[in-house]
This record gives structure tokens, sequence and C-alpha cells, in this order.
């Protein structure tokens, strides 16, 4: 007798396994697709840094009023992400600018309402979406995050993913799809198709205020953005 799996996901994995070796046999009497062996398999992949019982609200907690590094000094607000705690779509930008700081809430500026609108035009809200950054506080004179800035808010990132584990995640500009994807390729390279980290697809695209300086490249991100609609099975 072949023995039981011992948790969930080698239950899943079993199970997919099978389907898989039926599917090779020829069988078609139950539904066994190739879309349905990818949500097999999506299943059995393994959540990334979560610790047991995490919460959204368990970590904003455990990062207090954060000293870790020198951002503190002249933040007004820690802006921790706001939105739906099991969202399927987050997105994450690079740090809070002047607005995001002094209200505490990420992306309310011009950007943020670009944003926004981006967002309604997915046929979405801001409240059915997770909406953070790679930073917590605002780098002074929104000048990019540094590397010691990164690596101390990093983990509190990893967690708040983590603990979402949304079907997508779009990177907003070149720091933060960067810092997900651990890579050193510009935004200009990576956007335009998904990539994968534990099982989660990621689409890069440019940050909302780079549009507001360069509107012409609005097209390319509709384009990223249709690409995210279509795996979430939105309408376009």
């Amino acid at each position: 007798m072949m023995p039981l799996p011992a948790t969930i996901d080698d239950t899943l994995l079993s199970l997919r396994h099978s389907l898989q070796l039926i599917a090779r046999w020829g069988c078609r009497g139950f539904e066994c697709s190739p879309e349905t062996l990818e949500i097999l398999e999506q299943w059995s992949r393994p959540a990334v840094h979560a610790k047991k019982q995490d919460t959204l609200a368990q970590i904003r907690s455990e990062m207090g009023e954060c000293r870790r590094c020198g951002l503190s000094a002249q933040r007004t607000h820690i802006v921790f992400g706001e939105g739906a705690p099991r969202a399927d779509l987050v997105f994450v930008g690079e740090g809070p600018g002047f607005e995001e700081d002094r209200s505490g809430r990420p992306f309310v500026g011009p950007a943020g309402q670009l944003l926004t609108r981006i967002i309604e035009a997915m046929h979405l809200t801001r409240e059915q979406v997770y909406i953070c950054n790679v930073v917590k506080c605002r780098p002074p004179g929104n000048r990019n995050p540094e590397t010691d800035e990164i690596k101390a808010c990093r983990p509190f990132l990893q967690r708040q993913l983590a603990v979402i584990r949304p079907k997508v995640i779009c990177a907003l500009g070149t720091f933060a799809a960067q810092v997900l994807l651990d890579s050193t390729q510009p935004i200009s390279q990576l956007r335009g198709r998904f990539h994968d980290i534990n099982g989660i697809k990621v689409m890069p695209t440019f940050h909302p205020s780079y549009l507001l300086r360069n509107p012409d490249r609005k097209r390319d991100v509709w384009e990223d953005m249709k690409k995210i609609m279509l795996l979430l099975r939105l309408p376009l």
C-alpha cells in the first residue's frame, strides 16, 4: 500500500503526478487539461519566507517605529502598504514620495493618481489590490534608495508578499523590478514579459512617475497591464 502523504503540499504534488501519468495513458474521462495541471503545479510550490501564522498586522507591529536605516531620521510616517490582504494583484513601487510621507499611504501623489486610473482601467479598485513599496520611508529629495536601505526593508517586503501570496506582482520601475527579481537589468529590458519568483508571476513595467514625464510610454504600460488582465481573467 502506498504511504499517505505527510502534508497538503505532498498530497497536491502526488495528485498532480497522478493526473499527468493518467493523461499520458490517454484517459480523458475527467478534466486533466494542461491548464488544470498548471494550477496544481502552482499549488504545490511553497510560499516564500512566510513565518508561521504571519499576518500583515504582525509584520507592521514588528516593524514598529523602525530605526533600521538612516531613512528614519527625516521621515514623517512609515508607509507600510494598503489594500486587500489576499489580493490577486500586488503593485510594488520604489519608495514613498512627499505626499506619501505626509499621509502614511502609498501612491497618493500625482504618480499615485495615475496608478489609480490604471487600476480602474483594469476593472479593479485600490481596495481590491495591494499597494506597497520596496522601502517604507521616503528617501530625501526622492532620491534612489541606497543598498543598506533596501537591505533593511527587503525582509518586510518579502514577508508581505508571502502573506498575501498574490497571483501577480506588478513591479513599478527599475528598483522594484531589480529588487524583486534580483537582477541588474534595466526596466526597459525586464518589462513586457512575466518572470517567476517562487511560483508568483512578476510583470515589471514603467513607474507612473516616469509616465508623467514620458506620456508616450503609457501605451507600453497598458500592454503590460493587458497581459496581467489576461492572466487574472479580467475583461479587456
